[in-house]
Order: structure tokens, then sequence, then C-alpha cells
């Protein structure tokens, strides 16, 4: 093999447990592994990453990659790590997100070579779907007891906890029906290998248990590391929730700006997990970072990395650019390239004031733009003092107590963008 993949997990931190055997399986020749993908939403989230990365560097290892689409498994709700019972989806909103997040995998895999080790994308719906209850329970339910289902942590935490609900049956039968997908990977496209996270090993290990008794074969099972932030709070998420794949969902921008703002000791840890950058590159990299920390060379490369793989060159220096906007020299030409969306998002939580577009359509007075008409300065006399102390810019732009705002200010056809001094910025929006 052009690569031993288990080895190229373990120096990056992905690697948390593999079954024994699992390495030297894959250096005897190309195989196949896969890695279950909740469709819940119609994007990936940063917290699908870590999965995804591992099926791309098993692809590079020259090994062949199975994404599978959880259309079934995505009916019932996975119990790891849960505290209560996910909501049920129909099957046309299933085959919506199963395209959606096709299409943010191929970024990553390559699913369209004609090579042996092309990537596949499964859903288990196709599979599960026409399996009556009276066939699963006599035809795989009898080959897994209830004593070995029910020892699970998955499960035995979920029944330990104080939740009133406790755990329906169908989600008992999660770890089945997940068992069965690998079976049937394994007789249908010789798929000895599932990896997944840390808390997903009962699941898979009831996989691997189920091609021994029915298929008569060996499975295998390796797992990453759940991925946990220094600070405690939680890996991907921000105040406004997921940070997302979609553009839609969250901008280039803000994407770019989650990963520039982790910590030290955070970078050191997700540029080995989250680029594809070689030991030698992360190394140097570590180094110059550790004699100049402020310069932030580490975040800097990551969140470079990143959100070209995950967007693109032109996202990247667009989001450098609106960074550079609050940070950096910018001009009032600057600021008129932000779509609305990225604007928003820059200037987020600054305080705003709304005014008719008939304000400005005469022109705008800065005492007015300042004071009486935003109430962004405290008084009329103060707005005077900062224009004469010459502190005061319009979209970046110094500007006098003689200047006037005109709709030809506006950004995007609706935002003017003033400022007192470096730091302090204040948003008309005009309707």
């Amino acid at each position: 093999m052009a690569k031993n993949f288990v080895a190229e997990l373990q120096w990056r931190g992905m690697l948390h447990d593999a079954m024994p055997g699992t390495e030297e399986h894959l250096l005897s020749a190309m195989q196949a592994a896969y890695v279950g993908i909740d469709p819940t939403a119609d994007s990936l989230h940063i917290g699908h990453l870590v999965s995804v990365m591992m099926l791309r560097h098993f692809q590079l290892a020259g090994h062949k990659p199975f994404a599978l689409v959880g259309g079934a498994t995505g009916m019932i709700g996975d119990p790891s790590g849960k505290s209560a019972e996910r909501n049920l989806l129909d099957e046309a909103t299933l085959r919506h997100n199963q395209e959606a997040l096709k299409e943010q995998l191929s970024r990553f895999l390559d699913f369209e070579s004609d090579t042996p080790n092309a990537a596949v994308l499964v859903n288990n719906y196709d599979w599960m779907k026409d399996f009556s209850f009276l066939d699963f329970i006599r035809d795989i339910g009898k080959h897994i007891t209830v004593n070995y289902m029910m020892a699970k942590d998955s499960v035995k935490k979920r029944l330990s906890s104080e939740a009133k609900e406790g755990m329906s049956f169908t989600e008992f039968t999660y770890q089945l029906v997940q068992g069965y997908d690998f079976l049937h990977l394994y007789r249908e496209h010789n798929c000895t290998l599932q990896m997944g996270g840390s808390d997903q090993w009962g699941n898979i290990t009831t996989g691997t248990e189920l091609i021994r008794r029915i298929g008569g074969g060996k499975g295998y099972a390796l797992t990453c590391p759940l991925i946990t932030k220094a600070d405690g709070t939680k890996f991907g998420k921000t105040e406004s929730g997921n940070v997302w794949l979609d553009a839609k969902r969250t901008s280039p921008y803000r994407f770019y700006q989650y990963w520039l703002n982790t910590s030290d000791e955070d970078a050191e840890k997700y540029i080995k997990i989250f680029t594809f950058l070689s030991m030698e590159e992360i190394t140097a990299l570590i180094e110059t970072h550790k004699e100049a920390p402020h310069q932030r060379a580490l975040q800097k490369r990551l969140a470079e990395e990143i959100t070209v793989m995950v967007h693109s060159q032109d996202d990247l220096d667009n989001a450098i650019k609106a960074s550079n906007i609050l940070f950096g020299k910018s001009t009032s030409e600057d600021l008129k390239q932000l779509d609305e969306s990225t604007f928003l998002d820059v200037f987020d939580g600054v305080p705003q004031a709304q005014l008719p577009m008939s304000e400005l359509e005469n022109g705008l007075d800065m005492i007015g733009a300042l004071a009486a008409k935003t109430g962004f300065l405290g008084s009329n006399g103060e707005a005077r003092r900062e224009l004469k102390q010459n502190s005061i810019s319009v979209n970046k732009e110094k500007v006098k107590e003689d200047h006037t705002i005109t709709p030809k200010d506006l950004i995007n056809g609706k935002f003017v963008l003033l400022q007192k001094g470096r730091r302090n910025y204040f948003v008309l929006v005009v309707n």
C-alpha cells in the first residue's frame, strides 16, 4: 500500500481505538471501509468533519471509502451520547438531505474517477425499507442477545440517566440496525471496516459480531476521539449554534473566524486533524508559532487551509478582506464589495439605528447622523466636538461637519457604517 493509514491517524491524534489486527488487515491489500453520517439536516457541520477526514485519508492510502447516509437509522435515532429521542424525518426530506450531503462530501472524496478506490455513497434506507419486521427479528435479532445489547455503554448510560422518558424500544434496536448495515456492506461490497467517533464503538462492534455469527467472516472497528476544546466548551458550537459547511447556514467569513479564534492549544491539535499538511510542515509551523505566538501563525494557516477546502480560494480571500475591515486598514471600496450576509456577520452586535430612505434623499447632515436622528453619540455638542477632532468616519472615510450622507453612500443599497475612533462602530440601516 502507498501509505499506512493507521500510522497516519496515529500521529495526527485521530486514533482512539482499533480492533486488534486492523493495521495488518489494511496493509495486506486494498480494503473497503465506511462511516455513517446522520442525514437529519441538509448540511454537514464541523462535528462531522473528523470522520470525513478519516475517509479522505483512507482513500489517499489507496483504500475504498463508503459514505453511508443513514436514511433508515435517521428515522429511528441513535441513543449514543443523547439524552432524548430525536425527531423522525420523512423520506422526501431524507432524500433531499442525502443529495445535499453528497455534494459537500465530493469536496473531500473522489466519487467520480474510474479508479478501483473511487468513493461510493450509499443509503441504508435502500436496503432496510423492504425488510419486514418479522424477517428482521427472525433473521437478525435472534443472533444477538438482550444481555449483549444491554451491556453497551450507550444503552447503560441512557437507562441509568434521570431522564423520565427512559429509552424507547425503537432506540434500543438502533444498534441492531447499524450492525446490519455493516453485515450488508460486508456481503455486498466486501466492506471489512467500520469507522466512527469513539461513542460509536458499541454500535460498530455489534456489526462485527453479526459478521462473525451470520456472515462467517471478520469485520474490524476503528474509532477517532471525540473532539473537545481546551476551555471545556463544545467544539463546533458558537452562540448562534452549529458551525455548518453550507455557506447559507454559516457564511465563509464566520467559518473562517471560528478557526482563526481557536486557542493556541486547540490550534496545535486541530491543524493535524483538519488539514492535509505533512508532519514536517506542521512541526515547522508549531515552531514558528512558539517563537511569536502573537502573530497566530497556526490559527491563520489552519483557518486558510480549511476555508479553502470547504468553500473556495475566493471565499477565503473575501473572508480575509472582511476581517481586515474590523482589524486592519481598509477603504470604502472594500466595504462596498461585501455581500449583505457578510456585512451583517462582520458587524454582528454593533449598535444600529433604522432610518427611512427619505432622510437620505436630500442629504443627511452629520449632526443628525451622529446624534439627533440615531443616538450614536450622546448629544449634538459631542457630535460637533468629535467632528472637529477628525475622529469620525463614514464608510471608513474621514469626514467633517459639512459632509452629508446620500443614497450614494449606501452599502448593498441599505447600510451606512459610522465610526468614532478606531473601534467604535455604528450601523445605519436605511429602509
